[in-house]
């Protein structure tokens, strides 16, 4: 069942947009977020619900969707996330947070998936996110974590020797992720 959940637990980009996700679905998964381990318990991250369209369409502008896919530019009308939770760090209470930032959206996507969401972390924001928002000083923008049904299929590929780990788009636009396999990363057994 974990096993489950997690395989099911990937990067969509495409959504459908017109069915919304209530506010009480986002304080939840934020809440799954916040119950997962803190190096030193320090707690500091922050998180903004978004699930209004005017505020969705002044974030979108802001976001690099796809590293490898170099000729898309990501969703289109229609295929927009339906949410956003955007993750900031409270400077005030450490200067870094990337092993709780790690654990906080794996909590988050996991809840998603769960309820039947997908969702893609967004590391690549353009400076001007911040902007967008009226956020106090010491409050710093990490990432966006696009949430809604998913409109694309994800298919999970072993990856065979010599081939790329890159991510690709076949003809039918499904998006296949190579994973190495799991005798290439386990670098000892020692039973």
């Amino acid at each position: 069942m974990l096993y489950d959940l997690i395989s099911k637990t990937r990067s969509f980009r495409r959504f459908v947009e017109d069915e919304p996700i209530a506010m009480e679905t986002l304080r939840y998964l934020v809440d799954l977020a916040r119950l997962g381990g803190s190096a030193r318990n320090l707690q500091p991250l922050k998180y903004v619900l978004v699930n209004t369209p005017a505020l969705k369409a002044k974030i979108f502008p802001h976001l690099g969707w796809a590293g490898y896919l170099k000729e898309w530019t990501g969703p289109q009308e229609g295929e927009r996330p339906a949410a956003y939770i955007v993750c900031l760090l409270d400077t005030r209470l450490s200067k870094e947070a990337d092993c709780d930032l790690g654990i906080a959206t794996q909590n988050l996507l996991l809840g998603a998936a769960e309820k039947g969401l997908g969702g893609c972390r967004i590391a690549s924001l353009a400076p001007g996110l911040r902007d967008v928002f009226d956020l106090d000083d010491h409050l710093q923008v990490l990432q966006v974590i696009a949430l809604g049904r998913p409109a694309e299929t994800v298919f999970l590929n072993e990856q065979g020797p010599g081939e790329d780990i890159k991510y690709w788009r076949d003809t039918d636009q499904i998006h296949h992720v190579p994973k190495r396999p799991l005798q290439e990363i386990i670098a000892g057994e020692h039973d």
